[in-house]
């Protein structure tokens, strides 16, 4: 069996010590700030409580995603020690990064056509992305090999549940994903949206909700509907926030008491620097595995 690396971009919004501990080399997305530029590499090079201080202090931020350039570089060197590559990307409904790291394979493929170099789209984004990268590392310490895990993913990447809501429509309406009336409307009645990512990888508006703890109760309800196995769901929990880690636990909590039987609990993360830039504080992501999306 040949070896293998089972590799993802910065935007999986876990930590650097996780995804060194777990063996997974990631490629890092950049965002700017105002005349800086920073890797998105999970806060090392800037935190999260920066960027949303800058934000808020009226700095534009602006995302790029991983060139051709940056995946040659990346791949090449696994390919160059003799190892297979598995990337799983971005989901291409939110950025092109998938299309990039497609055209970087099929140039280095040419190079090293004894190797086997797969780029799968995720259909994901920050901790959701994570948790699918979880699920594979855990299978790939179970001894699948890069072929089984391929066909895995392929198949089975619609049953992670992405279900995000926000307190906070100000960078909603900045990105003009909010109209500035329905935004100011919004933020003056307390509307907090709640959304998911539906089943071509891309953001869509689902509820309005009034109220922090109706949206935390309906993003329960929801879960609860689509979850695998309803309440005997044993698999792992991920939530990612955005400068809120208060609401984050508070729905953590209601989780935690719906569904005893989850593995290892509710893990919280930051949403990092990328997903952040779009997003600003005030944005709690829930991720789960449940039913495969269908709209």
């Amino acid at each position: 069996m040949s070896e293998f690396v089972l590799t993802c971009c910065s935007t999986v919004d876990l930590t650097n010590e996780y995804l060194k501990e777990r063996n997974i080399p990631y490629v890092s997305f950049h965002v700017q700030l105002g005349e800086d530029t920073y890797a998105d590499d999970m806060g090392l090079s800037i935190s999260q409580e920066e960027l949303f201080k800058r934000m808020l202090d009226g700095e534009d931020a602006k995302t790029s995603q991983v060139t051709v350039q940056q995946y040659l570089d990346f791949f090449k060197g696994f390919l160059e020690e003799g190892k297979d590559v598995l990337h799983i990307a971005l989901s291409s409904g939110i950025s092109g990064t998938y299309n990039s790291a497609c055209v970087a394979a099929q140039e280095l493929k040419e190079e090293y056509p004894d190797r086997k170099l797969y780029v799968v789209d995720s259909y994901a984004a920050s901790a959701g992305f994570g948790l699918v990268i979880d699920t594979l590392a855990d299978m790939r310490d179970n001894g699948a090999d890069i072929e089984e895990l391929k066909s895995w993913i392929e198949t089975n990447k619609k049953r992670m549940h992405h279900w995000f809501f926000t307190t906070d429509l100000t960078f909603f309406i900045k990105g003009g994903r909010v109209s500035k009336t329905s935004g100011f409307v919004g933020n003056l009645l307390g509307i907090c949206p709640l959304l998911n990512v539906d089943c071509e990888g891309k953001l869509a508006p689902r509820e309005k909700i009034r109220g922090k703890k109706k949206v935390i109760k309906r993003t329960l309800e929801v879960m609860l509907e689509h979850v695998q196995d309803g309440k005997d769901y044993s698999g792992k929990c991920f939530i990612s926030q955005a400068g809120c880690f208060d609401d984050a636990r508070a729905l953590a909590d209601k989780i935690e008491e719906a569904l005893p039987k989850l593995n290892g609990g509710v893990q919280i993360y930051e949403i990092g620097a990328t997903i952040g830039c779009h997003t600003g504080p005030g944005t709690v992501a829930l991720f789960f595995w449940g039913d495969e999306r269908v709209d």
